[in-house]
């Protein structure tokens, strides 16, 4: 019953919007919840990265479960991803840790970290379809080893990011895979990204776990909202141009990345 009590509302209906805007757009939960966390709420930014990886690492379990059912998980892409981001995670959780994850050092590379990482993914958002355009000719040359190799790379890239942010594996993920992988189609290369991004958040979250920066009441309220939240968000988005959600979504991460960055 005691724990019951320490439940928040607040923090179950922002989960339940985020959520819903996760549904609508695709876009990870970190992109939202964690900035949320930080400037609506004041939580420490140490607790809203580690709670949020937690947090999102149990929610995209679901999503693996049906995307590998349906088949479109390229498990050889994760597998790529997985080679690069573990050991990037764990050595970034090993830094956190030697610092200190709740120094004010720490604190302020995890908010400039997670403020540049919005602005790239708002970046990303707005121009992924020139950006796909622009590479196509230049990774067609490459062969298997080679793209294998900057699989492994963009694997610790995100491992990096989302380790200290949350931020990451979204957006950014999906659009440098479809450089990587442009005949796949778009369902295989999302399914490969959310299987990706649930082995490396439970990593991530589990090292924030040992560093104490895990608020369990925090983490149940935000379940609590997110579920229906994204069932919601899911069935509405038919409804909604991509055209129209995009550059919303786009600008609202640029302007809280600067907020954050600065």
């Amino acid at each position: 019953m005691d724990f019951l009590h320490t439940l928040n509302p607040l923090y179950s209906l922002s989960g339940l919007a985020i959520g819903a805007l996760v549904g609508f757009t695709g876009v990870g939960g970190g992109s939202l919840m964690t900035p949320l966390l930080v400037l609506l709420f004041g939580i420490h930014p140490a607790t809203a990265v580690g709670t949020d990886l937690l947090y999102a690492g149990l929610t995209k379990i679901s999503g693996t479960a049906v995307h590998g059912l349906n088949g479109a998980v390229d498990w050889r892409i994760t597998r790529r991803l997985a080679a690069g981001s573990a050991p990037a995670a764990a050595l970034t959780l090993l830094a956190l840790a030697y610092f200190g994850h709740d120094s004010k050092t720490a604190s302020d590379v995890i908010t400039t970290t997670l403020g540049f990482a919005l602005i790239v993914t708002a970046v990303t958002l707005i121009f992924r379809t020139w950006l796909l355009a622009k590479v196509a000719s230049t990774l067609e040359t490459l062969n298997d080893g080679q793209i294998r190799l900057l699989t492994n790379l963009l694997g610790a890239v995100l491992g990096v990011l989302v380790s200290i942010s949350s931020v990451g594996a979204g957006a950014i993920g999906v659009t440098a895979l479809l450089m990587l992988y442009p005949k796949l189609p778009t369902v295989r290369i999302v399914g490969s990204d959310i299987a990706h991004a649930v082995p490396l958040t439970l990593i991530a979250g589990t090292g924030h776990w040992f560093l104490g920066s895990i608020d369990w009441s925090l983490l149940v309220s935000l379940l609590i909202g997110s579920l229906p939240g994204i069932a919601i968000g899911s069935q509405l988005a038919s409804r909604v141009p991509d055209k129209v959600l995009r550059p919303v979504l786009a600008g609202t991460l640029a302007l809280v990345g600067a907020r954050l960055a600065i």
